[in-house]
């Protein structure tokens, strides 16, 4: 049910990490600036209410939601989500830049276990399999083969492409998109913050994503690579120092032999001639919140000095507009320039072109190659506090191509609405997250050719008088829609995945195309493309041909395939959904929509599946998810089933965006499940409604769950509350599935257990008493923060009485998830690698080889005696844990 994709709520899914120092921007970004609005927020029950409501109406179930809009949910969702992904990085305090860094450079020097890590969703996936119809699929949209979130493309005359992963780094294709090989793979950060070619065909690289959403990381600065056409980056080819890292960079612009850059930490310069040397700080609008400054420790510090786009004069490149502001809002937002005494000042008079703090947030520049036009987006902050549609203030444009203008509006949220937009309802409309998707590109032949991306692509030939869709957001409003394929008129064609991020054009044998890049992957058409009657492109094709996997898991589930045999492989995912790969699928279908939180699988039989779409909102399916759409006709046929817990009703209040689940390792049949409360049910894949779960005990108010696990009927439970730096606690529960001999363990800020983030356990099956925990975050080496304390596992043989810290050799990195191997040794997967101690042994090593440098969300066994690693970035990756018995490698 697509609506379902309130998806990002992250954004957050910001940000900040990759770095993975996440440090710091906009990954703390979530805060009072755009909370949910109760006044219009739908939860997902009532969407999924509204979709069966439509199967009686005629209208389209998918687009039930007034007038096909996403409603209000995804952009506030959004934000939260955004919130808790980074304060499980960061609290209880701000983590000082250089944290990541000192983890990656420690990992260079550290053993391999014998064993190389296998791909396993180096597959297409496609997010319309008409295998997988079922009420809650968001199979039939349109967008088709999808990969992760793409947040930088550039492209040449000769057919050479490069885009790059959120967290996945780059990849080059040499056909104009498709048989993609990956080309940043050495480098510390595959965190894409820009990706772009200079005059000279160089290509940069600037770490650090800069889309303030819950699953962003920062970088360790930018990169060139001379070679882009048969070379690989390496360490070595970065520019500058050290001034960059731990940042997030939104934009790169050359204006001749000098490169600026627009960061989280202001506006810096570099000679494009001389790359050694360090960067130079043009402008920070609070620079004693910078590191070393005298506020550097402040709480609100990440938000001080965010820059996001620059703007050059054609004709007169010393004069350079700068667009500065967080996307919530400070009295430091605005669009400034040079004076002559070499200060920067607000700029104002620009004509429609707000300059004001409170109407300039994130802002986006496009200009034409001949200098003739210069285009902006610029979203409001005042406009996202108070209209619940939309933040997008305007698009605008100068005739002059000067920065300076006179600016002139040329689109606004209604008009671009009245262009053929999918986004019709209340609470969604076009700009309501232009805080995260916004991209310009403007045709080089033609400066009044321009595509514009928001949630949706939009595109004008006439310099912004009249607008088209060519790629909405999905087809489900549409009349030509239908859940049947045979039944959809011609005029649904294939659309681009939503959430737009970046943007270029290149060529490929004489043919021109524009290539688009956003939450599912890389798309392009010919810059001058066929449309429909409403606007609508007929020529999209997606790029994503599984030869690029930057598919963001936060989970996997791992079952047998006893239909084709061997092992069927699920986990959720950011804003894709939930994907299933079969035993002998060649192509991953995706049988759950929206985001893809936390899983459950039988690992007795893959097609019994739960799935988490965010804040505790399960559903269940015994058949994998398939169906061929008939529940749209009748609904008895549907064999997806809603199973939430009553804690999913209070959103934030009542769950994690990410709540954890799971099923008892010695009893299938008994579920936990955590938000306020802690959640037990017992029967197992055959629940069907959200009523069947008791209420084993209560956290307390304020308190949500982080982590659980269960075995034989002992549960675990790891809690924080409030959940940010602001008077950050976390505790442990420990208690029996039947609700007896609850209690909280005495977990003192100064204790043993660090007071950061509970982030996973491990449970010993042979000894309930005997578990492990994994700790999330930087130590107090990094953090400033109350009791931040050292480590990021610990083990407890009586039940969690006592902790002892056995952390050892291990880099300083946040911890994600922690699994005790059949042999013994003990597997930890983090932000920057999966780690294993051996049986016996104190040190740990780098568990096999060929992992990406990428978040590691979660390690879960499978049946098939293999180790699964869920990716934040590079997709699913196995490690046959048997190959543990030889010796490691130095």
């Amino acid at each position: 049910m697509m609506l379902q994709r309130h998806r990002r709520r992250f954004i957050t899914c910001t940000v900040v990490a990759a770095a993975f120092a996440l440090v710091s921007t906009q990954a703390f970004a979530a805060s009072a600036d755009i909370r949910p609005r109760p006044w219009n927020a739908r939860h997902q029950a009532d969407i999924g209410r509204q979709h069966i409501k439509a199967l009686h109406s005629g209208k389209s179930a998918f687009a039930a939601s007034e007038n096909g809009g996403g409603g209000s949910d995804e952009a506030e969702n959004s934000a939260e989500g955004t919130a808790q992904y980074t304060e499980a990085r960061t609290a209880p305090g701000v983590v000082a830049p250089g944290a990541y860094g000192a983890a990656w450079a420690q990992l260079q020097s550290m053993k391999h276990t014998n064993g190389d890590w296998d791909h396993v969703t180096k597959k297409a996936y496609n997010s319309d399999d008409p295998r997988y119809r079922d009420i809650n699929s968001n199979s039939s949209g349109g967008s088709g083969n999808v990969t992760g979130r793409i947040t930088g493309i550039a492209a040449d005359d000769q057919g050479y492409v490069y885009a790059g992963g959120a967290n996945g780094g780059v990849f080059r294709s040499k056909t104009g998109g498709g048989n993609w090989q990956p080309i940043a793979d050495k480098l510390p950060s595959l965190s894409t913050g820009a990706l772009t070619l200079d005059a000279s065909k160089r290509l940069w690289y600037a770490t650090g994503e800069s889309n303030t959403g819950a699953t962003s990381y920062v970088g360790t600065g930018v990169y060139v690579l001379p070679d882009p056409q048969h070379g690989q980056f390496q360490p070595g080819g970065r520019v500058g120092g050290a001034e960059l890292e731990s940042t997030t960079i939104h934009a790169l612009r050359f204006a001749g032999t000098t490169v600026w850059a627009a960061t989280s930490r202001g506006v810096w310069s570099h000679s494009t001639t001389t790359l050694s040397g360090p960067w130079k700080l043009e402008f920070a609008p609070n620079p004693d919140y910078l590191p070393g400054g005298s506020k550097a420790a402040d709480e609100s510090a990440p938000y001080k000095n965010i820059a996001n786009d620059i703007a050059v004069d054609p004709k007169e490149p010393n004069k350079v507009l700068l667009a500065v502001g967080w996307r919530g809002g400070d009295t430091y937002n605005g669009l400034y320039t040079k004076q002559a005494d070499g200060s920067w000042k607000p700029a104002s008079g620009l004509g429609d072109l707000p300059t004001d703090s409170a109407n300039v947030g994130n802002v986006t520049f496009g200009a034409a190659a001949d200098g003739s036009r210069l285009y902006a987006i610029d979203q409001s902050p005042a406009q996202m506090a108070s209209n619940p549609d939309s933040g997008l203030k305007g698009v605008y444009v100068s005739k002059s191509g000067s920065p300076f203008g006179p600016w002139t509006l040329i689109a606004d949220y209604t008009k671009l609405k009245a262009s053929g937009s999918a986004l019709q309802g209340a609470g969604y409309m076009p700009g309501i997250q232009s805080w995260y998707n916004q991209f310009l590109q403007v045709d080089p032949n033609n400066a009044d050719h321009v595509y514009l991306g928001l949630e949706e692509v939009f595109e004008t030939k006439n310099g912004g008088t009249s607008w088209i869709t060519p790629g909405p957001y999905w087809n489900f409003p549409f009349p030509c829609w239908s859940v049947d394929p045979t039944k959809q008129t011609g005029d649904c064609s294939p659309t681009t995945h939503s959430d737009q991020h970046a943007v270029a054009i290149g060529s490929l044998k004489g043919k021109t195309y524009a290539y688009v890049g956003n939450d599912g992957g890389i798309y392009r058409r010919p810059l001058n493309g066929a449309v429909d009657s409403g606007g609508h492109a007929k020529d999209w094709q997606s790029l994503n041909d599984g030869t690029i996997d930057t598919l963001q898991y936060y989970s996997v589930g791992v079952g047998k395939d006893l239909t084709y045999g061997g092992v069927s492989v699920t986990g959720g995912l950011q804003d894709n959904g939930q994907s299933i790969l079969r035993g002998r699928d060649k192509v991953m279908g995706s049988n759950f929509g929206g985001d893809g939180a936390d899983t459950i699988t039988d690992p007795n039989n893959g097609c019994n599946i739960a799935q988490e779409y965010v804040y505790l909102d399960m559903w269940v399916t015994q058949n994998c998810g398939v169906n061929n759409g008939s529940w749209s006709t009748d609904p008895t046929k549907a064999t997806e089933y809603e199973v939430a817990p009553p804690d999913k009703d209070l959103g934030g209040a009542g769950a994690r965006f990410i709540a954890p689940i799971t099923s008892d390792t010695k009893d299938t049949n008994t579920w936990v499940a955590g938000g306020r409360h802690v959640w037990v049910q017992h029967k197992g894949f055959a629940i069907r409604s959200g009523a069947e779960w008791k209420n084993a005990y209560d956290l307390g108010d304020g308190h949500v769950a982080t982590a659980v696990a269960s075995s034989g009927g002992t549960v675990y439970v790891g809690w924080c509350g409030p959940c940010n730096n602001q008077g950050f606690t976390r505790g442990i529960a420990v208690g029996n599935a039947d609700g007896t001999g609850w209690h909280q363990l005495n977990l003192p800020v100064d204790g043993t257990i660090p007071n950061r983030y509970i982030s996973a356990f491990d449970v010993d099956p042979a000894n309930a008493q005997h578990v492990y925990v994994a700790v999330n975050g930087f130590s107090r080496k990094w953090t400033e923060g109350p009791g931040a304390g050292y480590g990021h596992v610990f083990e407890s043989k009586n039940g969690g009485t006592d902790w002892t810290d056995i952390s050892a050799n291990l880099p300083d990195v946040p911890a994600n998830s922690v699994k005790l191997l059949p042999n013994g040794g003990l597997a930890l997967g983090t932000d920057l690698a999966t780690f294993y101690r051996p049986a016996g042994t104190t040190d740990w090593q780098v568990l096999g080889t060929n992992l990406p440098t990428t978040a590691v969300m979660q390690l879960r066994l499978g049946p098939d005696s293999n180790l699964y690693a869920a990716t934040h970035g590079r997709g699913i990756w196995s490690f046959d844990v048997r190959r543990l018995k030889g010796r490691t490698n130095d």
